[in-house]
């Protein structure tokens, strides 16, 4: 298995280059359940989801017999208590009083878990009833919230980048969310939601993008040179379109780093840009005194256009 491709529904059809093996004890199940620990939105509140049909699709569990999922809000500073986890345990239907009780403690370890190394997810399908009646933790999808890494190290020491796409792991260096596509036009914007309007603009006027790069709203020139340097490492990027609202982002940052870039880097793709919002005149003057060819629009739809006839067919 080591130094093979493994291709799951999580990989992709890329799949990913195998590097370690867990051995574990095989164990049968005699019956299989599902337990998660969430952040709800609507309650503002850690939820707990349980149902005593595991070891397929929540969603599909949801869609077709919704009366099997029990939801257990959880108050955030008394905790799930254990009584209030036997009872969850009791409603899954364990095949005895000692079986349940053990589920009840596996439920409030969970809750411990998802409270103590500030989990946004802990799941668990299937958590099962083996035959010899043990409660077991079968397989588990465990996500952590970026923001408390600092506190947080024996965790994010256990983080294998060699499972990551390299760019994306570069750009987090610099605070900058990068996702790889599949097409031939690099895009650098600010903001998720201006991200998803470029994406869409650009394929609207026939276009494919070749990534997801969102500076946000921290970046420096420096920072804004390294999106570059990704963008442009990317596979079959044939222009790059730059598409910045200046709100906290000032569009004369953003253009000091297109103009350090495009000298430094010595660009030999077409560089298309729209900036508008705070210090768009300072930012244009720039790039007017920078004399290089870079060609800016005012327009969001002219300047889609003229990206995906720089790029030519991908």
């Amino acid at each position: 298995m080591l130094g093979s491709k493994l291709i799951t529904k999580q990989t992709g059809a890329g799949g990913r280059i195998c590097n370690k093996v867990m051995i574990a004890q095989a164990r049968k199940p005699a019956h299989e359940y599902y337990v998660a620990v969430l952040n709800d939105r609507v309650s503002q509140l850690p939820m707990m989801i349980a149902s005593n049909q595991g070891g397929m699709s929540i969603e599909e569990v949801a869609k077709e017999n919704p009366d099997a999922i029990i939801t257990t809000p959880i108050d955030f500073h008394t905790g799930l208590s254990l009584e209030d986890a036997g009872k969850i345990a009791h409603k899954l239907g364990f095949s005895s009083e000692k079986v349940e009780k053990e589920a009840a403690q596996t439920l409030a370890n969970l809750y411990k878990l998802f409270y103590e190394k500030d989990a946004t997810q802990v799941e668990i399908n299937p958590l099962a009833e083996s035959e010899d009646g043990e409660v077991l933790c079968m397989d588990a999808k465990l996500g952590f919230d970026d923001n408390a890494e600092f506190r947080q190290e024996d965790v994010y020491k256990m983080r294998d980048f060699t499972q990551e796409d390299a760019g994306e792991v570069e750009a987090g260096k610099f605070g900058l969310s990068y996702i790889t596509l599949n097409g031939n036009i690099g895009c650098l914007v600010n903001g998720a939601g201006l991200a998803m309007a470029t994406l869409d603009v650009l394929s609207l006027n026939g276009g494919k993008p070749a990534n997801f790069l969102d500076v946000g709203g921290g970046a420096n020139a420096a920072a804004v040179k390294k999106a570059f340097e990704i963008v442009l490492e990317s596979k079959g990027v044939s222009a790059i379109f730059i598409n910045i609202f200046g709100g906290i982002m000032r569009c004369d940052v953003i253009a000091e780093g297109i103009i350090q870039a495009t000298k430094e880097l010595d660009l030999k793709v077409p560089l298309i840009v729209r900036l508008q919002g705070t210090k768009e005149a300072e930012a244009k003057q720039l790039i007017k005194d920078s004399n290089l060819k870079i060609y800016a629009f005012d327009d969001l739809d002219v300047a889609a256009k003229k990206a995906v006839e720089m790029a030519g067919p991908f």
